[in-house]
């Protein structure tokens, strides 16, 4: 028999930026342009995570140099977090920052019942150890291959072969897309991104799977079902990039 007063505890959502702290971020105010960004998204996506009970939206944060580490060791609620400044200095171990998140994707530490995690992986830069091992490390995870991976280029000097690569096969059709690296040339265009991956794409993941059909899976290039909701319009336009401080 039903227990109408009764109602399903939520499920983690577990969100994991991978921040490129290499000595080149300290180079036209990009790092200061990333620490303000992710602190100013973090109002919309704990209003987000407020509009969909169903989950519960946790951050964790790597930052990467001349090794990994966590910057956000615990898997924090957003409504908790309170972000600590980046700094940077040294070269870019990608390669370790992603087998870091490999370890974090186990089961456990990841709860069976949790939602496909979303990875954004932000970068000025190439790797300086070996991407190519850690990214075979972390896919064979079963938790990154449904996860949502995004990722963001600062600049024009991003490697975006290997960022394509972290985000999984680039699509046929034209223009940018969610599923290619998105190219940030100010801080204007960074803190778009990342307002729209901590917001539209939290909310999309947070889903229940009950509201996901199958005309909004999406096809191969949708991770796990879950339907990648479309850039803003402003973003979609190239001249955007084009600004008083282009990196």
């Amino acid at each position: 028999m039903p227990f109408p007063n009764v109602r399903l505890s939520n499920r983690p959502l577990h969100f994991i930026y991978l921040c490129d702290c290499s000595g080149s971020m300290a180079a036209q105010g990009k790092m200061q342009a990333l620490n303000q960004a992710i602190r100013q998204s973090l109002p919309g996506m704990a209003e987000v995570a407020r509009e969909n009970p169903e989950a519960r939206v946790l951050v964790r944060a790597v930052r990467f140099a001349d090794q990994a580490a966590w910057h956000l060791a615990e898997a924090t609620p957003v409504q908790q977090l309170q972000w600590r400044d980046l700094e940077a200095g040294g070269i870019t171990a990608m390669g370790d920052a992603l087998n870091l998140v490999a370890d974090a994707l186990q089961s456990p530490p990841m709860e069976e019942r949790a939602l496909p995690p979303v990875l954004v992986l932000i970068s000025d830069g190439q790797p300086t150890d070996d991407f190519d091992a850690g990214l075979a490390n972390l896919m064979r995870r079963p938790w990154a291959q449904k996860a949502v991976r995004l990722a963001i280029a600062m600049g024009h000097d991003a490697d975006l072969e290997v960022l394509q690569q972290f985000i999984g096969p680039e699509p046929s059709a034209h223009g940018k897309s969610p599923r290619r690296p998105l190219q940030a040339s100010n801080a204007t265009t960074l803190a778009q991104y990342i307002q729209w991956a901590s917001t539209a794409v939290v909310g999309a993941a947070s889903m229940p799977a009950s509201r996901v059909t199958a005309a909004d899976a999406g096809g191969p290039n949708s991770p796990a079902n879950i339907p990648l909701p479309d850039l803003p319009p402003t973003l979609l336009d190239p001249s955007d990039d084009v600004g008083p401080l282009v990196w």
